[in-house]
């Protein structure tokens, strides 16, 4: 995963495009800012950065930035674990028929 790459993950499991800014910074939103030295992640909102953490690797923030949202997803109850289809009953074993007892000549 990378900064091309993070916005279409998130879109798939329904997190709105409006609440992510890549390479930018702007309010009211989760930010991915590269620098000099990694990545920055935060929540930006009234010019203030909120939750900040940096990484020196693109892939691990984006791996961040998407566990964070995806939780948020989970939280309010639009994505979740599916529902498990229900496991077959197991059948009982078929009796052995009675093998006869060897006779003594």
């Amino acid at each position: 995963m990378n900064a091309e790459s993070i916005q279409g993950w998130l879109l798939a499991v329904g997190v709105p495009a409006e609440v992510v800014s890549i390479g930018a910074e702007a309010d009211n939103t989760w930010c991915l800012l590269p620098t000099g030295s990694g990545f920055e992640v935060f929540w930006r909102e009234q010019g203030n950065r909120y939750d900040w953490a940096a990484f020196t690797s693109e892939d691990v923030a984006c791996h961040y930035l998407f566990g964070r949202l995806v939780w948020a997803q989970v939280v309010r109850g639009a994505v979740g674990v599916l529902p498990q289809a229900a496991e077959p009953e197991p059948t009982p074993a078929e009796p052995k028929a009675a093998q006869a007892a060897p006779t003594e000549a």
